[in-house]
This record gives structure tokens, sequence and C-alpha cells, in this order.
């Protein structure tokens, strides 16, 4: 069997983008290098000086771990080396990083990030992640803008995750469907391993944190009930399955089928996850896989965005699943 790298199908898919002139491939080559570095000091995080936390908080208020500093330098390094990206948003950053440089002049694209989701998993060697987000900037000319990034998900040009795992994958669409692919440690690509992948309209797992249970709006608590009731027509119980790292928890019920619920609570009434680098890339490649992706009420990717670190509740997975959620959530509101 022929093999295809990430790099050869980026190349062929050029043609979706007849305005383009290979900017929006070389920006995903970019990232595609800055995770393979990423993916090689998970593998040897146990190794050397890089687990642990560094005994600072970030903008989000939560520790920092050491990871989650050498992933975020890794692929600001590598998107101010490419050229393509004229600012970038990360989560480990409060203000954006705009890039002002000679070999961005003229960049097109800016990109939030993620550097390392569920990285409070990293000392126990669970699976991690990155998701990434990419739109045409907004700006006329010269380092990126803050403006540049208050564009609602359906403007995004295109988005991914990788999955730092038992191998290293990375999955990405840009508006025409969603392919996945695995490192190849021997030859050091990324390879075509899951083409055109769609999710099941359906599912039989949920996963959601219910040791959050009792801060749950009535409508999630519903729903979680409904999931736990023996149902034979409907193939009830499900099965409750949660890792505890969103990229994880996602990509294995876009694969299975399931839905993820991330809710607001009593002690964030906002919701948890961040809008611009998190729900809206995600959202993206789930509904570009048959899936779909609301806040309980609206759709992720119509949300507008007013601030940089915006949260926001998160339904995301089978559409019969989502469907069934929101209706909980409607009966209750």
């Amino acid at each position: 069997m022929k093999v295809k790298t990430l790099g050869q199908f980026i190349i062929e898919k050029q043609t979706d983008f007849p305005y383009a002139k290979g900017e929006l491939s070389r920006l995903l080559r970019d990232i595609g290098i800055a995770a393979k570095i990423v993916n090689r000091a998970v593998n040897k995080a146990g190794l050397v000086e890089i687990l642990g936390e560094t005994g600072e908080v970030n903008v989000q208020g939560e520790q920092v771990k050491k990871l989650d500093v050498f992933a975020n330098e890794q692929f600001i390094a590598a998107l101010k080396a490419g050229g393509e990206c004229c600012a970038i948003a990360s989560e480990e950053n409060e203000d954006i990083i705009p890039i002002d440089s000679e070999v961005s002049k003229n960049a097109k694209y800016v990109v939030a990030i993620d550097p390392l989701d569920g990285s409070s998993n990293i000392d126990v060697n669970v699976s991690v992640g990155t998701i990434f987000s990419i739109y045409r900037r907004i700006s006329l000319a010269g380092p990126g803008t803050i403006e540049d990034f208050f564009q609602r998900g359906t403007e995004q040009v295109a988005a991914g995750y990788v999955i730092y795992g038992s191998s290293a994958m990375l999955v990405y669409t840009t508006g025409k469907g969603v392919n996945g692919f695995t490192l190849d440690p021997s030859i050091g690509e990324f390879c075509l391993s899951h083409p055109n992948m769609k999710t099941p309209k359906s599912g039989a797992v949920y996963s959601i944190n219910e040791g959050n249970y009792l801060h749950f709006p009535e409508g999630v608590k519903k729903y979680i009930k409904y999931c736990q009731e023996e149902d034979k027509p409907s193939a009830r119980p499900y099965s409750s399955r949660y890792i505890g790292s969103g990229v994880a928890d996602i990509h294995r019920n876009l694969i299975v089928g399931g839905i993820y619920i991330y809710p607001t609570t009593t002690k964030s009434p906002k919701g948890k996850l961040r809008l611009l680098y998190e729900c809206n890339p995600l959202a993206f490649i789930i509904e570009q896989a048959g899936g779909k992706a609301t806040d309980g009420t609206n759709r992720i990717l119509e949300i507008n965005v007013t601030e940089l670190h915006q949260r926001t509740p998160l339904f995301i997975g089978a559409q019969s699943m989502v469907d069934k959620a929101m209706e909980f959530m409607e009966a209750t509101s």
C-alpha cells in the first residue's frame, strides 16, 4: 500500500483553494513540524526534567506545567519562523502575540492555539493534545491585531488537533471533510491513516465529569439519568467514558460515536472551555465529520467572539445524542 504523507496530501488539496498560493499549506506544515517536536518531548517526559509545575499561574488561573511552556514555545517559534502567520493567540498568553518581521510582512493568517490541552494529565502518562484554529486576517497590513481573532467560528479557514497518545495523530479540516494522519516514527512523517473521517450519527458513550454532578444544570442532570436508564431499543444504558483530556475524549467519540459535555456549573456559570482556541476548532472538525456542537442552546460556530479567552459550555458529538441533550436543556430552561 502506498503511503501518503501529510505534506503530499496538503499539496494535492491546494486546488481546493484557488485564491491561495500555498500559504495555508505551508502554515499547516509549520504546525505539523512543531507537533513532532512536542510529541518527542511528551514521549521522553519521564526521562528529562520536563514534568511537574513551573510554580507560575497562567491567565486562566491554572498552574503552569513545564510541558505547557515547552509546547507553547515550540508552536510560537514554528509559526514565527514560517512567515505565514501575522499573530498568535495562545491559551498560555494573556494577550495576542503580534508578529512583526520581514518574513511575515505579507502574512494572510492568524492562529489561535491551545498548545497542550489536558496538561494536568501529563504527570500520570495520560493522553494530551494540541488544538489549533486558523483564520484569514481582517486587518490590512503589518502585525496582526486582536480584532483579527474576534471572528465567528464559521470564518475559520482550517482547524485541527494533535493527540499525543499510544501514537501521535493529527486530525484537521479545511472545510472539505476531515482527515487523520498518524505519525510514523520510522520516517518522521505524519501519514494518512484515517481518510474522510465520519462520526456515527449516534453512539453509546457519554463523556462528562460526573464528579461535578451536584453543580450541573437540571437539564444536564436529567440527560445523564437518561443515558443511565435501561432501554434496549436505544441501546441504553450508555457507557460513561471520561479521560479528562478534551482532545482524547472527543477523538474517541469522533471515531466510535458519542457525546462530550462540559456544561456550565455553579462554580463556572459561563462554562470553562475557551471558545476561540478550543470549542471553535473542535466544533468545526466535528461538524465536518457529520456531528454537532452547541453551547446547550446555540450553535458553537455562530457565537460571537468578544474576548480572547472567552469561555463557553460545550455539547459536542454525534448529532442525535446532542439533539437529545438539547431537548432536556430546553425542557428545563
